[in-house]
């Protein structure tokens, strides 16, 4: 069994990943909601990227992007949603989560991305490049601790005039 992420293929998934993309996320979080968060971003057309992390056995993890707004008073930015990352329990804690982000960052960079936010652990993100959204006026709808709600540049400057709350897909909304 390879070892570590080198190891690891990542490309755009397939719809013969879907099965697998979902038992791998809801394995990686111990429960049901966020694969069915990823199918429904799916299903309503909201996954701006879904990246899968293949060895040559199978499926080992997933990161799923969607499109979020910054609504400030007035104007709106785009930006990307990272949300979920998962990777099979048993290849946890050998760089595969961050394969999958950081490929995420390529492809949406290529794509004009220039901001992406996320709700997550404090300790994990930061290696991402992710500062507190608070640094740069980005609130979030619901009551989240400043150090879990983390926004990152892309893009030099993308966050230049930039402030609002962050609206996520309706999806999002049925995720507790």
């Amino acid at each position: 069994m390879p070892r570590t992420a080198r190891d690891i293929h990542v490309r755009p998934e397939r719809p013969g990943d879907i099965d697998a993309i979902h038992a791998i996320t809801a394995q990686a979080f111990g429960r049901p909601a966020e694969a069915h968060l990823v199918d429904a971003l799916r299903d309503q057309g909201l996954l701006a990227l879904s990246l899968v992390a293949a060895d040559a056995e199978a499926l080992v993890g997933h990161v799923a992007f969607s499109p979020v707004d910054i609504v400030g008073p007035e104007r709106e930015w785009a930006a990307a949603g990272l949300a979920p990352v998962a990777v099979r329990p048993d290849r946890q804690r050998r760089g595969i989560g961050d394969r999958l982000i950081r490929e995420g960052f390529l492809r949406l960079r290529e794509a004009g991305v220039g901001i992406v936010v996320v709700v997550g652990h404090p300790d994990y993100y930061p290696r991402f490049g992710f500062v507190p959204a608070s640094r740069h006026g980005i609130t979030f709808p619901a009551p989240v601790p400043d150090e879990a709600f983390r926004v990152r540049e892309l893009r030099v400057d993308a966050l230049a005039g930039v402030g609002g709350e962050v609206r996520y897909a309706p999806p999002f909304d049925a995720l507790d």
